[in-house]
């Protein structure tokens, strides 16, 4: 990689991320927000979960993509891929914003659309990452996919709303439909000149990651640090309104200061890991959560200063912890199918997300939030041990 490269990479992934997770915050932030304003019962704005499906469920079309991708002896195609499925989702976004919120349905369609092609586009950029960052670099792209991601979701669950007081529906959504136009137009430019593929290559599939000891010791690993990680994290917004918290301050605690430190978290996440190495970082994140889980746990604090130490958990030591654990998807990914194998590791943890929150919330219900911020302790201590003893 010639000088200079390896700065046109990471910002073709911090463009590419955040255009992707300003997707997603319109989808899982902005719009249920604007639907509630416009009157729509919550059973029916409950079916923007659907919406999450592709992104659990594209490992299993990871396989075709790569192929499709990658050309044994030749520069993969990524930025071909990524400007296809980026088209896709940018009509369906101005369509979206054509179509208005009412009917509901018809809307719905055309997100699920835009989330397919999201997903697709981001089994490609995972791969391009995975085959194009040198080892040291890693620490640092991931924080491109953590912190863009942070970005993305800040402009399409926050700033979003700000636009349709101001500019209604649908002009607020093209002007998301040409920033996501502009950002993947970038990472397009910035990935053409990836290293060609080995001659010999084989076919990306899903067999061909389950042979491999690093996926397969990886995923309960990986499952263990999200568990850790992310276990209560839907329940701090009811802990804070069960204690008083008036629901406007808690918007703007989780909106600008998520993103702060969120981003910051990211980009400290990235730092530690090229200096401290990966599993001191996983450690350091687990230790620091889990401290963070017993004050909420048993430490009589005021209402304000429960509500930073969620704040610091759900954002700055998540950011922080997932940056590491994106870099040790990476050094577990094979280069040659990129795609598949990191896109494995994160629909583990769409998946376990998917049903995290319906585990917390019972957890929450019946023994109390003392009970589950102490459940989550003991989580974090778990994984620790797992991580400490493990050769991965």
């Amino acid at each position: 990689m010639r000088p200079g490269d390896g700065t046109r990479v990471l910002s073709g992934l911090w463009a590419a991320y955040a255009a992707q997770s300003v997707i997603g915050g319109l989808t899982w932030g902005g719009l249920p927000a604007v639907l509630r304003d416009q009157g729509l019962p919550l059973d029916r704005i409950g079916l923007l979960s659907l919406l999450i499906a592709p992104w659990a469920l594209k490992f299993l079309w990871a396989p075709r993509v790569e192929r499709l991708r990658i050309r044994p002896g030749l520069a993969p195609r990524t930025p071909q891929v990524v400007l296809a499925t980026g088209t896709i989702a940018v009509a369906g976004l101005i369509l979206t914003g054509w179509l208005g919120l009412v009917p509901l349905l018809p809307v719905l369609a055309c997100l699920m659309l835009v989330a397919i092609a999201t997903a697709t586009a981001d089994i490609a950029v995972d791969g391009h990452a995975v085959g194009t960052l040198a080892r040291h670099q890693q620490g640092w792209g991931n924080a491109a996919q953590v912190g863009g991601a942070y970005v993305g979701s800040a402009i399409g669950g926050g700033l979003v709303l700000v636009l349709v007081a101001a500019t209604g529906w649908r002009n607020s959504v093209w002007l998301l439909a040409a920033l996501v136009a502009l950002l993947l137009g970038w990472f397009a430019l910035t990935a053409r000149n990836a290293p060609p593929a080995p001659e010999a290559a084989p076919a990306p599939s899903l067999r061909r990651a389950f042979a491999r000891p690093e996926i397969r010791k990886g995923l309960p690993l990986a499952a263990s640090f999200v568990l850790a990680q992310k276990f209560a994290m839907g329940m701090y917004g009811p802990f804070l309104i069960d204690l008083g918290l008036p629901l406007t301050t808690i918007g703007i605690l989780s909106g600008f200061g998520s993103l702060v430190l969120g981003l910051l978290g990211a980009l400290v996440g990235g730092a530690s890991v090229r200096r401290n190495g990966i599993r001191a970082t996983l450690l350091t994140a687990l230790a620091g959560q889990g401290a963070l889980m017993a004050v909420l746990a048993w430490a009589p604090l005021p209402v304000m200063a429960l509500a930073g130490v969620c704040l610091l958990s759900g954002s700055a030591m998540l950011s922080f912890g997932f940056t590491a654990l994106y870099a040790q998807f990476m050094r577990w990914s094979d280069k040659a199918q990129g795609g598949v194998d990191f896109t494995l590791f994160q629909c583990m943890d769409g998946m376990l997300g998917m049903g995290m929150g319906t585990v917390a919330g019972v957890v929450a219900q019946q023994a109390g939030f003392g009970t589950l911020f102490a459940v989550s302790v003991g989580l974090a201590g778990l994984s620790a041990v797992a991580i400490s003893v493990s050769k991965s």
